[in-house]
């Protein structure tokens, strides 16, 4: 393997491992918030449990997720330093900004939580938990403006061999950075509705903690209907969206190598060695265009079209992205989101009736509908980021233009040493999860109140 090679793969599995955490931190950190702010204006201890419990798993997942970040911001004076000298001086902007604002911002106001029971009012430390949810998901925002901008290059112009920004409004208006935060944001809260089902329910089918657990998985169902539909919508449309500023992996995403009026949607395709050409497919005549278009007609530019555009305007090379990798995650993110909306919309229809007594089976099954998010973020994060290749920055810099000058073996180490350090955090962080989900309200009470005391111990467990 190469130098490119290596630290791409590098870079994908690091950031693979953080985005496990992230999705999870953004529709979590919600939850708490409705749970305590009902308790803050009720009083009632129920919500209190709730928080307790269900914050006692955020704090968790949450400092997982900051030890895995903080990692990712290095990969680019490690491995992508060519990069950062190109476009660093835009691309450092909202990085900035989200460090030394909303990253501070969610890490003050948790700590203040977390040490702030009995120290503060109900609605004050109620607003703790308002401060840190709002923080974890400007976060997201600003690394996603950051991104957006590697898609869709706005408000720069090229000054001594490198991008410089001068139109910082247009950065932060980019429609393709909207629609990641969109489809992101509302993902996440998929992410945490299908964590609140499935360990709701394994309460629920051994009866333990009824009452708090049913009105958890109600509460995870409402949502989950909601934002499983709602990231339907905005994927629909960022679809769209995708096929004017970045055709050639909207194309990819499909299979579709010639331009067609009105275009075929391919339902399986069987691809070489290469994964960049198609052996056999199964196509539905129109229904592409009718995606595109919602009607039976219009014109989809082709792969091999837009490959010809691409060598007449950045000269010669080869443009096309692995596409099968584009077309099956493609298709694998669809269809677990069908199938979670499907899902929330039975979970939905449960609470009505007569269970866990009679619910028992589907209960103890449910509890494996957790895994379904994380199979499809990370489809959707392979899918956004390979079907851009061969560029970092689109129209700007190919990615082979973008690798540190530094050997093979060097990265080859750093490589194999994530991995190992990453899986034995990520192994911590599912043993820390399932031992206080499994543990129950009581368990989460009891540290809390620890914390309250001692806050040495909650340092030290959380």
């Amino acid at each position: 393997m190469d130098l490119l090679a290596l630290s791409r793969w590098q870079f994908a599995l690091t950031t693979i491992y953080h985005f496990f955490f992230v999705p999870l931190t953004l529709g979590l950190g919600w939850f708490v918030v409705i749970f305590e702010t009902i308790y803050a204006r009720t009083g009632n201890e129920t919500y209190k449990r709730l928080t307790k419990f269900w914050g006692k798993l955020f704090v968790i997942n949450y400092a997982m997720g900051v030890v895995t970040g903080i990692v990712m911001e290095f990969q680019f004076g490690m491995n992508w330093s060519e990069y950062s000298r190109y476009v660093g001086d835009i691309f450092g902007v909202p990085l900035a900004i989200e460090g030394l604002l909303a990253f501070f911002l969610e890490s003050v106001f948790l700590g203040v939580w977390i040490f702030g029971w009995d120290r503060l009012s109900r609605k004050a430390h109620a607003l703790m938990i308002w401060l840190v949810a709002i923080g974890s998901n400007l976060s997201a925002v600003w690394i996603l403006i950051a991104n957006g901008f590697m898609h869709h290059p706005v408000g720069y112009v090229i000054n001594n061999g490198r991008a410089e920004l001068v139109d910082f409004g247009a950065l932060i208006a980019n429609p393709r950075a909207w629609w990641l935060i969109s489809h992101t944001l509302a993902s996440g809260l998929v992410t945490a509705s299908f964590f609140v089902l499935a360990i709701s329910a394994y309460h629920l089918a051994r009866k333990q903690h009824v009452d708090l657990f049913r009105r958890s998985f109600k509460t995870a169902a409402i949502v989950g209907v909601i934002f499983s539909i709602t990231v339907g919508v905005m994927g629909h449309i960022q679809g769209s969206y995708l096929r004017e500023v970045q055709p050639m992996a909207a194309a990819a995403s499909e299979a579709l190598y010639e331009t067609s009026d009105p275009a075929p949607f391919s339902v399986v395709a069987i691809f070489d060695s290469t994964g960049k050409e198609v052996i056999w497919s199964l196509e539905i005549p129109k229904v592409l265009s009718w995606l595109y278009f919602f009607q039976f007609s219009g014109e989809v530019e082709g792969i091999n079209n837009i490959q010809a555009q691409y060598t007449d305007l950045y000269g010669s090379g080869d443009y096309v992205p692995t596409v099968a990798l584009a077309y099956w995650t493609f298709r694998l993110m669809v269809g677990i989101g069908f199938l979670m909306v499907a899902l929330t919309l039975l979970a939905l229809y449960l609470p009505w009736k007569k269970w866990p007594e009679k619910q028992t089976r589907w209960l103890k099954w449910a509890v494996w509908i957790v895994f379904l998010p994380y199979f499809a973020n990370t489809a959707g994060w392979i899918l956004t980021e390979t079907s851009r290749q061969p560029w970092i920055v689109h129209g700007l810099l190919k990615t082979a233009d973008g690798v540190s000058p530094q050997s093979a073996g060097m990265v080859l180490t750093s490589l194999v040493g994530y991995v190992l350090i990453y899986a034995v955090l990520m192994a911590a962080d599912v043993y820390l999860l399932v031992k206080y989900a499994k543990a129950g309200p009581v368990e989460a009470e009891s540290d809390a109140a620890n914390a309250a005391e001692n806050p040495t111990f909650s340092l030290t467990e959380s």
